[in-house]
């Protein structure tokens, strides 16, 4: 039973460890993924263009840094901005997607990349918190 318990421990440990030194090339590779995310996004049922749908609509932002990055997309040629962006669905018609200047009205205009690290970086002293908790309790 202590040895179970001292490897839970050392797992917290390493965890917490690892995440702190990396939390830099996290944000990299989040923010790359999230770029390639957008250029592959499509309308079919694909696990990375519901994940893009779904950040969009909870946290209320569009893109990566701001809403123009979908004009350099293959989707946005076709179909313009993703309805994921738009701040009203029943306000918000293909045309003005289509067009940059109308969509701004009619879109959020804040990327998604600065509002996922902020959110993660908030909720990163609640997570140590449990954390150093569940570590005390083990010791």
């Amino acid at each position: 039973y202590a040895m179970l318990l001292s490897l839970i421990f050392l797992i917290v440990l390493v965890a917490a460890v690892v995440g702190f030194v990396f939390r830099h090339e996290i944000k990299t590779n989040f923010e790359s993924n999230l770029n390639l995310a957008l250029r592959d996004y499509n309308v079919t049922a694909d696990r990375h263009s519901e994940a893009v749908d779904t950040i969009q609509r909870t946290l209320h932002c569009c893109g990566v840094q701001n809403y123009s990055d979908w004009e350099r997309t293959e989707y946005f040629t076709q179909r313009g901005i993703p309805r994921s962006c738009c701040k009203n669905q029943d306000d918000c018609s293909e045309e003005d997607l289509k067009d940059p200047s109308k969509a701004k009205l009619k879109v959020f205009v804040d990327g998604c990349f600065f509002l996922v690290t902020s959110t993660m970086e908030s909720k990163m002293s609640v997570v140590a918190g449990i954390s150093f908790g569940i570590a005390c309790f083990q010791v």
